[in-house]
């Protein structure tokens, strides 16, 4: 289905549904078909144990036993950190802006996590942290997290505040969430209070509490990559600090594609040398990447 239309929806677990629906059946056409989504929810049955949990109709389908799991069976558990900081709601005149295409992932890749039985919380954060939800896996938790989603996009505007703290939140999320896990963060990265130093050291605080890390950079490619302005005189507002810039587009360009390149750049190769990964995440592409990412870094943790 088209993004356009997932977007047109309004409601999370729909859309969510169908964001996954149409992956799995891109991942039965496609090399990543090795993936196993449909027996995530079961496990090989041993000889010796209860025949009670056994799921007869996968029997008929597969030829071989299989038990249905319990939430106590739950394989990895996965922390979703979304920055909501002012610089989140750009492109405020667009269909998507980067907030919502950072809820919209998650409550995708909340879809999937449950089908493979895998738990997850979410946090989201801008001068500190405003939802904290611990990692489960059940149905209500699920309706929980939803409803607090859509709840916080309906109401939420952008405050003045110039604070974004993601060091900070980072370092408080690798202290609150409890055994080895997966932690994705989702983020533009425009920060005003903290130098690249700060955030590689939190993003180390969370490698050596043994968790997996996945950054996903969330950015407009058309605005905050290509820089496709109409070619007149712009003042650029700061999201972040109000502060304002007089430019023309073609005089300016140049300098701050090259600027921007330069940063993301610099921010991969130190995320590689800490074996993290670094995806760009563009709003004006859909959601499947993210879905992708977790079940590549689910094979290899597990």
């Amino acid at each position: 289905m088209d993004r356009t239309k997932l977007v047109e929806f309004g409601n999370l677990e729909l859309l969510a549904r169908q964001v996954v629906e149409g992956f799995i059946t891109g991942m039965h056409k496609s090399p990543f078909h090795g993936f196993s989504v449909e027996f995530a929810e079961h496990r090989i049955y041993n000889p010796g144990e209860s025949t009670r949990h056994i799921d007869w109709k996968l029997y008929g389908r597969s030829d071989r036993l299989y038990t249905k799991k319990h939430e106590e069976e739950t394989n990895l558990r996965c922390q979703m950190v979304i920055d909501c900081s002012p610089s989140m709601f750009f492109p405020s005149d667009q269909e998507e802006h980067k907030l919502m295409h950072a809820v919209h992932s998650a409550a995708s890749l909340m879809e999937l996590l449950k089908r493979q039985r895998d738990a997850y919380g979410v946090t989201l954060f801008h001068e500190e942290i405003l939802l904290q939800t611990a990692s489960h896996s059940s149905p209500a938790h699920q309706r929980f997290v939803y409803a607090e989603l859509e709840k916080y996009l309906a109401k939420y505007e952008p405050s003045n505040s110039t604070d974004t703290h993601l060091a900070k939140v980072l370092n408080e999320v690798a202290e609150i969430i409890p055994r080895r896990g997966l932690v994705m963060v989702f983020t533009d990265f425009w920060s005003t209070k903290e130098d690249q130093e700060a955030l590689l050291n939190a993003l180390n605080h969370l490698k050596h509490q043994r968790h997996e890390v996945v950054l996903f950079h969330l950015f407009s490619q058309k605005f905050e990559e290509n820089f496709e302005l109409e070619q007149r005189p712009y003042v650029l507002v700061d999201m972040e600090t109000g502060e304002e810039l007089r430019i023309l587009p073609n005089e300016f360009k140049k300098f701050y594609q090259e600027a921007y390149q330069k940063g993301m750049k610099e921010l991969t190769l130190k995320c590689g040398d800490l074996a993290i990964d670094f995806v760009p995440l563009a709003i004006e592409e859909g959601y499947h990447q993210v879905l992708l990412r977790y079940l590549l870094k689910r094979q290899a943790l597990l």
